[in-house]
Order: C-alpha cells, then sequence, then structure tokens
C-alpha cells in the first residue's frame, strides 16, 4: 500500500498533543487514562473548568475510574493535583514531558512516582471543579519551593501518619474498603487488628494504591507465606518507586522478577525455589549492584564450573570485584578480569619477596654446635702420603 501523506486543516480549533507524549507513554496507558489525558489538555488549552463527576459523565465512567486515572497520571509525573483546605480537588496541573522524560531512548525508564495523599472527599465521590493549567518546568514546586495546597511536599519521602480511631471508622464506613477488609481476613486467616488497618490505610490514603491493587498485593503475599503487615507494607512501599498503580502493572513486575530468579537458579544449576539466604543474594546482584542478568549469568557460568559447594557465596565474590571495578556490562569483565589478575601476580609476587626475607635460621640438637670446616683436598693428600 502506498504512504498517505497527511495535511493540516486550516483551523485554530485544535489540541496540540506533545510528541513526546505519543513515543513514550501513550502505549503504555489503558482507554480511561488515554481519553481523560487528552480531554484535561483540551480543556486547558480552552482554559475551561471541569470536575471528576463532569468527566465521569462525558466518558459513562465511575468517578472511581476517573480518581484512578488522575493518579495513574500524577504517578508518571505527568500531572499535578493541588486541593484546597477543605480537602476538595482545586487544580489539575499539566506538568511539561521534557522535564520528566531525561532519559536516553535506548535506556530503560524508571519513572518515579509521586507522593499521593488522598483526601477524605475522595473516599465519598469527589464533585468539586477543578482549573486545569499548565505547568513549564521553571513553575514546578520542587523547583519554587512552594507546595501543593493540602501542604504536602509530593517530592519528599513517604512517611506512616499516626491515624486515629475517628480515621479508622471513617474508613471503614467506605463499602469497598469494608469489603477488602473481610477479603484481607479470609487471605490472612486472623482478624485484622488496629495496626492492620492501619497499614491498609496508609496504603490507600498516602500511597494512592487501589482496592484491587491492595487486594492484589496481599494475595501476593500470602502465597509466598508473608502474611506480616510489616512485610507487605515494605512490598507496597517497592511497588510504589516502580510506579506500580494496577494489579497488571504488579503482575508484570513480578513475571521479570520471577524470570530473572528462575534463569539465576538455573544458571548456578538448582531447580528448587530459592531459599531466603539465596534471594538475599539476588536482590544485592541485581538492586543494590544493579547488574545485567547476562552479567550475573556470566558470573554464575565461571562459578559453575570452578566449584560445587557454596556457589551463591562465590558467585557473590566474582559479582563483588566486578562491581569494584566499574563493571556495567558484560562487555566490561575482560578488562576487570585482566585488570584483577595483574593485582594478583603482583601481590604474589611481594608476599613471595617477603616470606623470603623472613627467613631465620633456628636452632636445633642437630645445629645446636660448633660446625666443623673440612678442606677435603688437603685431606685427600694426607691420606695418600700416609
Amino acid at each position: 500500500m502506498n504512504r498517505v501523506n497527511i495535511y493540516r486543516a486550516a483551523t485554530n480549533d485544535q489540541t496540540t498533543i506533545s510528541n513526546l507524549f505519543i513515543d513514550e507513554y501513550m502505549a503504555d496507558a489503558n482507554d480511561a487514562q488515554l481519553k481523560i489525558y487528552l480531554f484535561l489538555i483540551r480543556m486547558m488549552n480552552a482554559n475551561l473548568p471541569t470536575s471528576v463527576t463532569d468527566i465521569a459523565d462525558k466518558f459513562n465512567y465511575t468517578e472511581k475510574d476517573v480518581l484512578r486515572s488522575l493518579m495513574y497520571w500524577e504517578s508518571r509525573q505527568l500531572l499535578a493535583l493541588d486541593f484546597d483546605a477543605a480537602h476538595n480537588l482545586s487544580g489539575i496541573r499539566v506538568l511539561s514531558l521534557e522535564n520528566v522524560y531525561e532519559a536516553p531512548r535506548t535506556a530503560p525508564r524508571i519513572t518515579p512516582v509521586l507522593s499521593f495523599v488522598r483526601p477524605a472527599s475522595m473516599l465519598t465521590g469527589m464533585t468539586a471543579r477543578a482549573t486545569v493549567t499548565q505547568q513549564s518546568p521553571k513553575n514546578n514546586a520542587a523547583d519554587n519551593g512552594s507546595l501543593p495546597a493540602d501542604g504536602t511536599n509530593r517530592n519528599s519521602k513517604i512517611t506512616r501518619p499516626d491515624y486515629s480511631l475517628d480515621d479508622l471508622s471513617d474508613f471503614k464506613n467506605n463499602e469497598d474498603i469494608e469489603q477488602l477488609l473481610l477479603v484481607t481476613e479470609q487471605y490472612v486467616a486472623r482478624q485484622l487488628t488496629r495496626s492492620d488497618m492501619e497499614t491498609i490505610l496508609f496504603l490507600y490514603d498516602r500511597l494512592g494504591f487501589s482496592t484491587d491493587l491492595i487486594d492484589y498485593l496481599v494475595q501476593h503475599c500470602v502465597e509466598r507465606g508473608k502474611k506480616d503487615f510489616r512485610y507487605m507494607e515494605k512490598v507496597a512501599l517497592a511497588w510504589h518507586e516502580q510506579g506500580i498503580v494496577s494489579p497488571a502493572d504488579a503482575q508484570s513486575a513480578s513475571r521479570k522478577y520471577d524470570k530473572v530468579v528462575y534463569t539465576i537458579m538455573k544458571s548456578l544449576g538448582k531447580n528448587a525455589d530459592p531459599a531466603p539466604k539465596e534471594l538475599e543474594y539476588i536482590n544485592k546482584w541485581t538492586k543494590e549492584y544493579g547488574f545485567w542478568l547476562d552479567v550475573i549469568q556470566e558470573a554464575c557460568d565461571k562459578t559453575v564450573m570452578t566449584t560445587d559447594r557454596n556457589r551463591f557465596a562465590y558467585a557473590d565474590g566474582i559479582l563483588t570485584k566486578w562491581y569494584q571495578a566499574g563493571v556495567h556490562h558484560k562487555a566490561d569483565i575482560p578488562a576487570a578480569d585482566a585488570s584483577y589478575k595483574r593485582i594478583c601476580a603482583i601481590t604474589d609476587k611481594q608476599r613471595k619477596n617477603d616470606n623470603s626475607s623472613n627467613i631465620v635460621t633456628t636452632k636445633n640438637k642437630f645445629n645446636n654446635f660448633a660446625q666443623n670446616t673440612y678442606d677435603f683436598d688437603a685431606l685427600e693428600q694426607n691420606i695418600l702420603s700416609n
């Protein structure tokens, strides 16, 4: 089929979308998220106010669907949500994509997540109208030191607040939350404590997790034998940092992680599930050291060829040396190994020299007497003359 030329119509009634949005963000968003973002851009260009209710009515979505979409784009740092003193949505700031996306196109994109404080009005639906405005890089709150209207620095480290009994009571009055708590009790096979419910409220309130994502999180942890809510909170914070905002995101991340774990275990000749200590090693190599899988596999191959005992510890020794040598890619390994061998050779030579200079003569019953010195040529002449 022949190529088709696209021409711009001569009209001013149009909405311009960044090429960066189309290239880097559009493919990852679902239908609702795309419609709502494009609608916000259109309302911003027309300088018109809107509300969660208006958007829900226009696209026949629930208000919860709209809120999740807004939170999705905020987690991607394309939007920033502002609230007034009464915790009503008062503004939606469209952030500059050029300020958000700075990584090279060939590098994996890791999008940090902005902390999000869910106001009380979100629990029952939000009808306040909000003005959609565009924010350039110079006007970002992180740049000029200002805070959102709710007083929360969305780029600061998220801390778990001290929830009151009234907070928990209001939280449980939500029908979806009530159902979530009942399901969670079935997962963990016990009645939830106040601390357990505070953890769930923290995930919902501060991390902006939907009830579906919290449900999946609890399942995910329980299936791995972890019913401790402190453990669940750590997993949730990790997901938040990775930009996970839906069960589908969590499943995708879990599949990628499980594939890495399976590949490493297989490379070290192990077919069983990893033990806790082995998982610590894997997390160290992938997260702390930040090695790509092919680098880890190279260390595993060297380990298998060398030893059949304590393979994780042996591989860790190799990877630690590579990390200290500044290895980032598989192509860096030969130079690092050659440098390590030269250092070992110099060290070994120095050690031998030190050992030879430290040799001392010791006395014992065999050499603890005056040694005789004989002139064997003179002795021979003396014997022959006699």
